[in-house]
């Protein structure tokens, strides 16, 4: 691969595939990603959408199939190599530690990314950088006051966000966001729109995982259509939404 395709995409998938025992989830699926693009990836129940975000992430392993980030082969990095070398998720449901703080899910979060983290004994008292950087992203997500609380007692929009938050927090090149306003009022999920058009920069490329098509709409440079494990549609925002097939599958035309 040439230093320009390097430098011009941020994922390329190739040829991947899935099974489970005798059952596709996806078949030959192969897609590039240019950086600072947000690409969202929509389709029915069962189409394969959370496991192409699984594999891309490295929850899962592909079948068959490569996957490129900035270049590299990860197709066999485990999840935790991803994410220090720049790769975020949220998932469909929060992942967040509802039995602890506000202030103690937020610290672990930054903490997990630093070399510091295998020191087990040591207090997070002594993490003066770590408490400070926790303070910012409270006072920015306006939860400073409610520090203390149990962070289940936030409503689950708080939630929602403060797990987008985190995530930006490990400064990733690639955002993987997946059904992020599942759960959430219209202005909630408007907030979540917001916080992609204007909080995150063309630095990071965003891959969304949504059924929220007025999200999807509002934030999405191309959608890929996928249906049956497969692609069946991959383009612009206009084109996709004009595409017989599309409608006749997908949005019940």
């Amino acid at each position: 691969m040439s230093a320009l395709e390097v430098e011009r995409y941020a994922l390329q998938a190739q040829h991947l595939t899935k099974y489970f025992g005798g059952v596709k989830v996806l078949e030959d699926v192969s897609f590039d990603v240019p950086v600072g693009e947000r690409l969202a990836i929509i389709g029915p129940n069962g189409a394969g959408k959370t496991t192409l975000l699984s594999m891309i992430n490295g929850q899962i392993p592909p079948t068959a199939g490569k996957i490129l980030f900035f270049g590299e082969d990860i197709t066999r990095l485990p999840t935790h190599r991803r994410a220090h070398i720049g790769q975020a998720r949220s998932f469909q449901l929060s992942n967040l530690f509802l039995n602890l703080s506000v202030m103690e899910n937020v610290e672990l979060a930054l903490h997990g990314l630093k070399t510091s983290r295998y020191n087990l004994v040591r207090s997070m008292r002594r993490y003066g950088q770590i408490r400070d950087a926790a303070a910012e992203l409270l006072n920015e997500a306006g939860l400073w006051e409610r520090r203390s609380e149990p962070l289940g007692t936030l409503a689950y929009g708080d939630q929602r966000r403060l797990e987008i938050d985190l995530c930006m927090a490990s400064e990733p090149r690639l955002l993987l966001l997946d059904e992020p306003s599942n759960g959430l009022t219209k202005e909630q999920g408007q907030q979540v729109v917001d916080m992609i058009n204007q909080h995150i920069g063309r630095e990071v490329t965003v891959l969304v995982v949504a059924h929220d098509m007025e999200l999807v709409f509002r934030v999405a440079d191309r959608i890929m259509v996928l249906f049956e494990g497969e692609i069946i549609a991959c383009d612009s925002c206009d084109i996709v939404r004009c595409d017989p097939r599309v409608q006749e599958i997908y949005m019940g035309a």
